[in-house]
């Protein structure tokens, strides 16, 4: 537990630049989350300015919720540049399974990029992973099959983490198979919660392994929404709460509040 609780310091230390590109609905929460946990936010997605903005990155997340041909021609440029750098790619699906222009774009990047993380709920991975789904817009629906084995063989298969988000996160890296239990159910009523999900593992993936940022930053991020919950009347106050939870979070409460389970 101390090696996950001291990535949370690390991050702080580091202060590494999460060069994002994101969805328009959620681009400033994820920035303002980034910061909160103590990285530097980017938020470029301008082809003619991502080449030279990924070289100074720690890492590139790419979440396709507003997906359209000029956002996708700057993630290629980006994905590109950081391919090249060898700076680790964070892949957030959103609505994956939805309709065909999501899901073939996000195999795509799956397919042509040497992907580090890939972030997405039960739905979007289990239609990634080729497992009946169904997807409600950005929403996951039913599933068939046991999520923890899903994410265990998508990830051997790309040689990547893979996070399923939801009441218990699941992180594999094809080997280890990680529940992190964190988490109130008032998270899934503001929207963005799983865009800064993908931001916060994109922090914390920049300063150690895959693996190990992940499950430290959905524990980190569930323990700051438990935190806000305490003293949110409802979606409105919970917001600015989370915020000042993620920024006050300190590696003794992570310690103390940590609900992590190995699997295997």
């Amino acid at each position: 537990m101390q090696r996950y609780a001291h990535i949370l310091d690390l991050v702080r230390e580091r202060n590494p630049l999460v060069h994002q590109i994101t969805n328009y609905v959620t681009v400033n929460d994820c920035a303002n989350m980034t910061i909160c946990f103590g990285a530097s936010p980017v938020m470029s997605h301008a082809p003619e300015d991502v080449v030279d903005m990924i070289k100074i990155a720690g890492v590139l997340v790419l979440n396709i919720g507003t997906l359209d041909e000029n956002q996708i021609e700057g993630m290629l440029a980006a994905a590109n540049g950081a391919k090249k750098c060898g700076i680790p790619i964070v892949l957030d699906p959103v609505g994956a399974g939805a309709t065909p222009y999501r899901t073939q774009t996000a195999e795509r990047f799956m397919n042509e990029f040497p992907i580090s993380v890939v972030k997405g709920n039960a739905g979007e991975i289990s239609t990634l992973a080729g497992v009946s789904a169904t997807v409600r817009g950005v929403d996951s629906g039913s599933i068939s099959g046991d999520p923890k084995e899903t994410a265990r063989r998508y990830a051997k298969e790309y040689g990547c983490t893979v996070v399923i988000s939801g009441a218990e996160d699941i992180v594999s890296d094809g080997k280890r198979v990680v529940g992190v239990l964190n988490g109130v159910p008032m998270m899934g009523k503001i929207s963005g919660t799983g865009c800064m999900a993908s931001a916060v593992c994109g922090a914390f993936t920049a300063v150690t392994d895959p693996m190990d940022g992940c499950i430290a930053a959905m524990t980190a991020l569930g323990i700051a929404g438990e935190e806000a919950a305490k003293t949110a009347k409802g979606p409105g106050s919970f917001k600015p709460a989370f915020f000042d939870a993620a920024a006050a979070l300190t590696k003794e409460q992570f310690l103390k509040s940590a609900k992590i389970t190995e699997y295997s």
